[in-house]
């Protein structure tokens, strides 16, 4: 790793584990055909941008897909599928944020993500670690608690601003292209992590 001071990691795909085709398979398993129109890695409709921007309740959000689905579909079922994704926090991530906070690198989360999966990432989360997210990173960005979701460069400057980050001496880590090009904007180095596990090489 070249030498930083400061590295902000994205959540989903870099520290936890995610399946963005289990989401799409589990809504297509309840009758919502086209939701691939509607949600993606890549792009997603505005009721999902509200979602993790915090515009919208998860009750309206749940709402307002059970639209989409056949009569007799449940809430339950729609959370289920949304959260279908969410998959495991390996413990080897949790051991890498230690041992950079051990070394006096500073370390900070900056996540696009809504209450409905953030609950259940953390809960995994708390199967592999003591400290929760909060607790391990120097500060925590969540889209939905800050109103704002990348690659939007204002996230990214709030958190350079807030943190009194040197971007030059700051690297944004991301499986998604687009946050990637976003950062770039505001002159922070960045990693693309389209596989997870190149996460740990890069980094031993």
């Amino acid at each position: 790793m070249k030498k930083v001071e400061a590295v902000i990691f994205d959540y989903g795909g870099v520290i936890i584990n995610i399946n963005y085709q289990a989401t799409l398979d589990a809504f297509r398993s309840v009758g919502i055909i086209d939701i691939e129109a509607m949600y993606s890695q890549a792009n997603q409709s505005n009721l999902f941008n509200d979602f993790e921007t915090g515009r919208v309740s998860p009750q309206f959000f749940i709402n307002q897909l059970l639209s989409y689905a056949p009569k007799g579909t449940s809430p339950n079922q729609i959370v289920h599928a949304w959260n279908a994704m969410i998959l495991d926090v390996p413990k080897e991530s949790i051991q890498l944020l230690a041992k950079l906070n051990n070394q006096g690198v500073r370390i900070f989360l900056l996540s696009n993500t809504n209450s409905l999966h953030i609950d259940l990432a953390n809960r995994r989360w708390d199967l592999v670690s003591d400290k929760s997210p909060k607790e391990l990173f120097e500060k925590v960005y969540y889209s939905h608690e800050v109103n704002m979701r990348k690659p939007n460069v204002e996230i990214f400057n709030k958190v350079i601003q807030d943190n009194e980050l040197n971007a030059q001496k700051t690297l944004f880590i991301d499986d998604s292209i687009q946050h990637i090009e976003g950062a770039k904007k505001t002159g922070l180095k960045t990693l693309h992590l389209p596989v997870r596990e190149e996460l740990f090489h890069y980094f031993s």
